[in-house]
């Protein structure tokens, strides 16, 4: 596999993420492939939409056997990566995802909270496979005040 198309496709999702023209700042966050995902790369950008919080997320790919069209859940969880808490906010009003023509999957989920209480919080965003692939978590990301909002 080489990196640099993953990589470059991660460049470009975020670089249209930040042109989407939010009312705020927004963050970009490396997601962390879990054990059952290994060798895959991600990035969520959360933007601040006022009373709501948009999350644009990229994925490399997901583990080997899942169904296609790829349905894929997300959710802000209590705490973080490390020591998840109870589910804050189910992000999945839908579930599905778009192919790239660049190695890679899109998805986008708006929670209704700011973001500002996201970042201030002790909160982690998880993507998860649909029960019929077996509810794996594949993707997590700490939310975090020093992530760097612009």
């Amino acid at each position: 596999m080489k990196l640099a198309t993953p990589l470059t496709a991660i460049l470009i999702a975020t670089a249209l993420a930040g042109c989407a023209g939010s009312s705020g700042s927004s963050v970009n966050l490396p997601l962390t492939a879990t054990r059952q995902n290994t060798g895959q790369i991600g990035n969520v950008t959360l933007s601040d939409w006022g009373q709501q919080t948009n999350f644009s997320f990229f994925i490399s790919g997901a583990p080997s056997g899942a169904s296609l069209p790829l349905r894929l859940y997300a959710f802000v969880n209590k705490g973080g990566c490390q020591q998840p808490g109870a589910v804050a906010y189910a992000l999945n009003d839908r579930v599905s995802t778009e192919r790239q023509a660049i190695r890679g999957w899109t998805f986008s989920r708006s929670a209704p909270v700011p973001l500002s209480q996201l970042l201030s919080g002790d909160y982690s965003v998880v993507v998860r496979t649909a029960a019929t692939d077996g509810s794996v978590d594949i993707f997590c990301a700490d939310l975090h005040r020093s992530s760097g909002a612009k």
